[in-house]
């Protein structure tokens, strides 16, 4: 219990100590002291990062997307937890629900700790932009960066949990990582807004027009000038 007690409590021991870290879990040591302290660390980290997004349009939707990035994350893990298990289950796994979850608090955490590293440069260029479309370009990528780093972790974690069938074990992994990426896009997009475009009013949550794919390709076209 050692690590539980001294190190699960610093959010930076998943990344600094990945291992035992890894390895206690594979243990079922401590899960629920590691899973209150990661979810903590996690939704802190995402609110820091929602909040610089949403305050390029107003102290309003700076408050309502670091409420908001979080829960965006936290559900889509929850939505997508389920699915883990039981394709678990067929490969025949006998790993508990509360070990997935807690890797997958590990995996929020260090994708927000990674968010709060880029925070500085987003900063800068919030308070040196005025360019909506690239403002949020920029954040899409730092987001898809931190998140593809995020998932080298969870697959790391399942790796170490699942250390047999490893062919079907990848292709497994790997569908349900798009899975939740697909998820988390759709989610989002029902969620928004993030960063609030600068000519229209504050809204919590705005109606469900188009899709998020779409609306990133009008994004980067304007950006590069093609609009």
């Amino acid at each position: 219990m050692g690590y539980a007690l001294n190190h699960t409590g610093s959010p930076l021991a998943v990344l600094r100590d990945t291992e035992s870290f890894l390895a206690q879990i594979k243990r079922s040591e401590g899960l629920t002291e590691k899973a209150v302290s990661l979810l903590i660390a996690g939704f802190v980290c995402f609110a820091i990062y929602g909040a610089i997004m949403g305050a390029y349009h107003s102290p309003l939707q700076a408050l309502s997307s670091a409420l908001k990035f979080p829960l965006l994350f936290l559900i889509t893990a929850l939505i997508c937890l389920p699915t883990l298990y039981v394709l678990s289950l067929v490969l025949g796994q006998k790993e508990t629900v509360g070990q997935y979850l807690v890797v997958l608090l590990g995996t929020l955490a260090s994708t927000g700790i990674l968010l709060v590293g880029f925070a500085p440069i987003t900063a800068f260029f919030l308070m040196t932009s005025s360019h909506y479309q690239f403002f949020k370009l920029l954040n899409v990528a730092v987001v898809g960066i931190s998140g593809i780093i995020g998932a080298r972790f969870f697959l790391r974690a399942m790796r170490t949990l699942w250390q047999e069938n490893r062919e079907a074990r990848d292709n497994v992994l790997l569908l349900w990582i798009v899975l939740y990426a697909f998820v988390g896009s759709q989610l989002g997009w029902t969620l928004r807004p993030f960063f609030g475009a600068p000519d229209m009013p504050f809204e919590p949550v705005r109606e469900v027009q188009g899709n998020f794919y779409i609306n990133i390709i009008k994004s980067a076209r304007e950006v590069l000038g093609f609009d």
